[in-house]
């Protein structure tokens, strides 16, 4: 039995070296700890491609917590299957389950889908503080930078609206649609 580490995070700015060292102390040596820094969204990611290309039956995969291999539960049900019919179990240390034995798996898979409908659930409350926030005048997205009075005041004077977005430093069509 050989065990191998999979860590995985959500973005380049955040660090996998908690999860790195987690899974050293567990006895995982380096060269068999493979990382991504992407989404657990989709199952095409790189560490784990090749952690699906290393590993070999009687193989143990460490993984610090469950949703860290995967988001979505159709999709940790598939890697799941993947890994058992190789013959290669999974542990999840934090949350102290595995996929060794009948009720690991059906353990692992019932909370791969409770951990969903939690997103789900913050995705919905998320939308709706928006629309609630927007009603109540709350403006989103980057600040305006173009000084849309000056362009209308340019226009009443007569300036064309090339002149306009040459001295605005605007493209023409800009100052066409801030007209309408």
């Amino acid at each position: 039995m050989r065990l191998f580490g999979y860590a995985r995070v959500s973005t380049s700015q955040q660090s996998l070296d908690v999860q790195v060292k987690a899974l050293k102390a567990e006895g995982v040596r380096a060269n068999r700890i493979f990382t991504d820094k992407v989404t657990g969204s989709h199952v095409n990611r790189e560490g784990l491609r090749l952690l699906r290309l290393k590993v070999e039956e009687g193989d143990v995969i460490l993984v610090k917590k469950l949703d860290l291999l995967g988001r979505d539960t159709a999709d940790m049900i598939q890697l799941i299957k993947e890994f058992d019919e190789m013959g290669v179990a999974i542990r999840f240390l934090d949350d102290g389950i595995s996929t060794e034995g009948t009720m690991g798996k059906m353990v692992v898979t019932i909370l791969s889908a409770v951990a969903q409908a939690e997103r789900q659930r913050i995705l919905e409350r998320t939308n709706e503080g928006r629309v609630e926030a927007k009603a109540k005048g709350v403006k989103f997205g980057r600040k305006r930078t173009i000084d849309r009075r000056r362009v209308k005041e340019l226009r009443e004077e007569g300036v064309g609206a090339t002149d306009i977005a040459k001295q605005m430093g605007i493209g023409r069509s800009t100052v066409y649609k801030l007209l309408r």
